[in-house]
């Protein structure tokens, strides 16, 4: 745990206190050293709207936890200062991350992401075990800056790089004044990222970071994020978490890799002497992801855009199954016959907040252990045109659906937090259908 003497802060330097919102982006304030030191530490404010705001921070209707009828009050943000951290692409600048407690009661908020995720991992501890993640960033690099594609209405869009570069290295080297500080801009704010190759479309990149105990790895991957997008704009670049930015091109994911550590630090997953070396918690965990995927679709792919993804030979899923080794599946045996075999969950997109992903995993591969579910046998080959393998859930609004009407969530994660992000999803929802489309005008300008 750094302390906030190893900071050794300058008289002019700057903490950035910061809570993680539902879209999984910081927000918070920038303190002073002084103030920081001498009460900023120990808590500060914000407005509970922002925990019930949309991607373009608008103040929707139809939230139980907040609104303009109760007026729009404070919560409290408790900095966690195990996560206090340089970030040394930014001078003199370090950051907290908070978690958020109710301004009346100081009782965890239940419906904050960090606090979502951290309930989860609560309830693997009953059983002794600690569970481990990790997760893959993919984003676009683009030649022009966020300013100026956004002067420029967002079209013409050039990545920074030309043709694909999927793990070509003359091609991710013209990336490299962007993603070498990355990488060790991230190391030196102790996020332990292993490594960085162009991915499989053009102007793709993806960050891998170590795996890490649940919260810790998500808390990696948005303070990465936020990296990433500062680090490109310092450069005169935009670099984008847009899932599906263009119809032809590949999509960008988010994949989340998943075990569980005993108190000794051996994987929980692992068995020698079974099959695939899977143990039967691990077989019962992924029954229990392969049960319920639709119901937590929500939390891994949340915006409208989420679902262009979901295409045949893009290498994004399309379908509920799980195999061996085998990037056509929604899930992915990795490490078969090795101390490292682990699940890899590969439906979440680069937009998806990881904290709500990685809690409705867990909720979902505990509630098969707790019923003892044996693991369903794997799918071989193509798995994209296999008829008798459920879909995963092909839209925003289908998914909603399903996230409402789920009561395996509802009972780990309570009535009121299910009831709050599927009145998120309906925002996204009718924000989309209130929209009019470049496709829509191109389509029916002149032929309507």
């Amino acid at each position: 745990m750094l302390k906030l003497d190893d900071l050794k802060f300058g008289p002019y330097d700057t903490v950035l206190v910061a809570m993680v919102d539902m879209q999984g982006r910081l927000m918070g304030k920038r303190f002073t050293v002084s103030n920081f030191l001498e009460a900023g530490h120990e808590e500060t404010h914000c407005c509970n709207y922002l925990l019930a705001t949309d991607l373009e921070m608008a103040t929707p209707d139809g939230y139980a936890s907040t609104s303009w009828e109760q007026g729009y009050g404070d919560y409290v943000m408790k900095p966690d200062l195990t996560t206090l951290r340089p970030l040394p692409w930014l001078d003199g600048t370090a950051l907290v991350l908070c978690d958020v407690l109710d301004h009346h009661t100081h009782a965890p908020v239940p419906h904050s992401p960090r606090e979502m995720l951290k309930a989860q991992v609560a309830r693997v501890a009953e059983m002794g075990l600690t569970p481990m993640m990790a997760t893959e960033l993919e984003f676009f690099v683009f030649r022009a800056s966020y300013d100026d594609i956004r002067r420029g209405g967002f079209r013409d869009l050039a990545p920074l790089v030309g043709y694909n570069q999927d793990y070509n290295l003359f091609q991710s080297a013209r990336e490299e004044h962007v993603m070498r500080p990355i990488r060790n801009h991230l190391v030196a704010a102790g996020v332990p990222v292993e490594n960085s190759k162009g991915e499989a479309e053009t102007g793709q990149e993806e960050l891998n970071i170590r795996y890490a105990d649940a919260v810790a790895c998500a808390d990696h991957h948005t303070i990465a994020k936020q990296a990433v997008k500062e680090i490109a704009d310092q450069r005169g670049h935009a670099a984008s978490f847009l899932p599906k930015w263009r119809a032809d091109k590949v999509g960008s994911a988010s994949h989340i890799h998943q075990s569980m550590a005993r108190e000794d630090g051996s994987n929980a997953f692992h068995d020698p002497d079974a099959p695939r070396a899977m143990s039967d918690l691990m077989g019962s965990y992924v029954a229990g992801l392969m049960r319920h995927t639709g119901e937590m679709t929500a939390f891994l792919a949340p915006y409208v855009n989420s679902y262009k993804r979901f295409l045949p030979g893009t290498f994004a899923p399309t379908k509920i199954a799980w195999s061996v080794d085998n990037r056509t599946a929604g899930y992915r045996l990795v490490g078969e016959d090795t101390r490292g075999v682990r699940i890899e969950c590969r439906i979440p997109g680069s937009d998806v907040n990881p904290y709500l992903a990685c809690a409705a995993q867990l909720a979902a591969g505990l509630k098969g252990i707790e019923e003892g579910l044996p693991a369903p046998d794997p799918v071989t080959g193509d798995v994209y045109g296999m008829g008798d393998v459920d879909d995963i859930p092909r839209t925003l609004r289908d998914a909603t659906e399903t996230l409402r009407g789920s009561a395996m969530l509802r009972d780990a994660m309570g009535d009121d937090v299910i009831d709050h992000y599927v009145r998120a999803a309906e925002v996204e929802q009718e924000a989309f259908d209130a929209a009019v489309t470049d496709w829509e005008v191109a389509r029916g300008f002149e032929r309507a």
